[in-house]
């Protein structure tokens, strides 16, 4: 079964709907991780928000959010690129545990110094050109919150996010109000018009519990919610889990460390294990490894563009 985006517009056009529920792509993205129920929970949250936001990005590039912890949690990224294929990570502070029932402003913003940082990085950059980053400080009590305080600290559409995340799932709802002027393919609305029509899409949302979004596949949740509104729907978007790390991206990393460090680290451990930041995927390089590693035969793969984080 493929993940799947959907997306929607009111009958006025001034109302943008969206939805997600990620059952693999999140499946994947946990594969070599256990994580605690409170990173489940908040990097969850961010996968699904990350996909809503980015599928409304019209670049080749990728959307990154990353949240700068002072807390247990120093760090919590995802990229999502413009064919909406997702990764994530999450860095702990050494010595530190993470409460099940840890919340976001405790486990990132303890000491008031947290922040949230929207990044917009193109695939093929220009000259000079220097990816797009925005920063404002964590506050809400949620990633939903966070990131409708910084759409409306950095003056975008005025818009409204229900994220929810477990073991099993990911899901949100994205809504966003469009602006009221009509154009070629648009009705021309009244003011007025719009601003209804916004006003019942906050309060139909707002019935929406974070247990129902889970739980509910997408068209059931949607038209449990908006059976009254006359919507029409766009082709749905796969979302899916990526990561480019393989054997031999690692094999070139460990060239850049130098001979003599890799063999002292053989010498200390037996074999060179390094375990992806992204996906957790472990790699081991025993001794005839290592030995290959500096052959003057070996290729170096191609490198993807450096991620910002």
């Amino acid at each position: 079964m493929t993940d799947l985006l959907k997306k929607y517009l009111f009958e006025t056009r001034t109302v943008r709907v969206q939805a997600v529920r990620l059952t693999d792509t999140w499946r994947d993205a946990q594969a070599h991780h256990a994580y605690p129920q409170a990173i489940q929970r908040l990097l969850g949250e961010l996968v699904a928000a990350s996909s809503l936001l980015a599928a409304n990005i019209k670049f080749d590039g990728s959307l990154i959010l990353q949240i700068q912890g002072d807390g247990p949690i120093a760090l919590l990224v995802v990229e999502c690129r413009s064919d909406l294929s997702v990764r994530a990570t999450v860095k702990v502070r050494e010595g530190h545990t993470v409460p099940e029932d840890g919340t976001m402003q405790n486990l990132l913003n303890a000491h008031g110094n947290g922040r949230f940082m929207v990044v917009l990085d193109p695939h093929r950059k220009v000259p000079g050109q220097q990816a797009y980053q925005g920063i404002v400080p964590l506050e809400g009590e949620s990633v939903a919150e966070a990131l409708q305080h910084y759409m409306k600290a950095s003056e975008q559409l005025e818009t409204r996010l229900w994220l929810a995340a477990d073991d099993k799932s990911a899901a949100g709802l994205l809504l966003q109000r469009l602006p009221d002027h009509g154009g070629e393919d648009r009705p021309q609305v009244t003011a007025e018009v719009a601003a209804e029509a916004w006003s019942r899409a906050l309060h139909l949302g707002g019935t929406l519990a974070a247990d129902e979004l889970l739980a509910t596949d997408t068209d059931t949740l949607i038209h449990r919610l908006f059976w009254e509104e006359t919507l029409i729907a766009f082709e749905p978007q796969p979302v899916r889990w990526f990561c480019p790390c393989t054997r031999e991206r690692v094999a070139a990393m460990l060239r850049t460390l130098g001979q003599a460090e890799v063999e002292d680290i053989l010498a200390e451990r037996g074999e060179v294990e390094v375990t992806c930041d992204f996906c957790g995927k472990p790699y081991a390089f025993d001794p005839v490894d290592c030995a290959g590693l500096f052959s003057p035969a070996t290729p170096m793969p191609e490198q993807d563009p450096p991620t910002v984080h």
